[in-house]
């Protein structure tokens, strides 16, 4: 069973073995501070110049490291105090808890499974038009361009905020070798649990000798993605996506995909080879 998780690649080691599977587990991503933050700077300049009328903050981790860089250059109060002054949409319980840690509160928190889908609904829903209401956007890593696009067609004037990126880690060994072992065919299940995971993936495969060896790969591999925003990615890619879990947590991901795998596999590997 290959994974890709970077930051939690311990705790999805333990949730593979004790769910019965051999893991296969390589960092795929890094989070990397942009090296200049203009974007942050001049995001700062117009908030606290009155003319942002809504922020969307769609990480946890993003929200804090804009705030920290806001830091450098403004008492953090007065970042606050801005942020205030406009209505606040958070995508999910991180950002959520970065806001309510600083004492803010939203305006509009968007339900599971927190796609930009159920952003733009949740925004629809509020019944406010958004022509000519400047909105900042805090990236997370790469440009949502559908977010983008849904939020410019319904006339909002759109700021997008990058605060931070990823790229891939700064050794791909690991990730090269379980990518490799995917390719030959020794992996029966390949568990996703972040969408730049996909890319970085993807990446790796270009150098291994190109997507269509991948695709062939896995039409007798179980992909699991951890949630819809992932499923997305996978497809946009030519990627099948087999299994999505309950909920998108590591745990109840790893739990599901385990006790479903076998079913899943079988079905794939019966199938006939076009």
């Amino acid at each position: 069973m290959a994974a890709f998780e970077s930051r939690m690649a311990k705790q999805m080691v333990q949730l593979i073995e004790r769910n019965g599977g051999c893991p296969l587990v390589a960092p795929s991503m890094r989070e990397v501070p942009l090296e200049e933050n203009a974007d942050v700077f001049r995001f700062g300049e117009r908030l606290l110049a009155g003319e942002f009328d809504l922020v969307i903050l769609l990480t946890g981790v993003g929200t804090r490291f804009m705030l920290k860089v806001l830091d450098s250059r403004w008492p953090r109060e007065q970042t606050l105090a801005a942020l205030g002054k406009t209505l606040l949409v958070v995508r999910g319980p991180k950002p959520l808890a970065v806001l309510r840690e600083v004492g803010l509160r939203p305006m509009l928190s968007v339900p599971e499974p927190n796609t930009w889908r159920d952003l733009v609904r949740a925004l629809d829903d509020q019944g406010r038009s958004l022509t000519g209401v400047n909105v900042a956007v805090q990236e997370y890593g790469v440009p949502n361009v559908e977010l983008l696009n849904a939020l410019g067609a319904r006339g909002a004037i759109v700021t997008r905020v990058p605060v931070y990126q990823w790229r891939l880690p700064e050794d791909t060994g690991p990730l090269t070798d379980v990518v490799s072992a995917i390719l030959r065919g020794e992996v029966d299940v390949v568990l996703f649990t972040n969408a730049v995971q996909v890319d970085h993936v993807m990446q790796i495969t270009a150098q291994l000798g190109g997507a269509d060896r991948l695709r062939a790969a896995l039409r007798r591999t179980m992909v699991s993605a951890v949630g819809p925003i992932v499923a997305e990615r996978l497809r946009a890619h030519e990627l099948p996506v087999d299994f999505e879990p309950s909920h998108p947590r590591m745990g109840i991901h790893v739990k599901e995909t385990s006790e479903r795998a076998a079913a899943i596999l079988m079905n794939k590997r019966d199938a006939p080879r076009h």
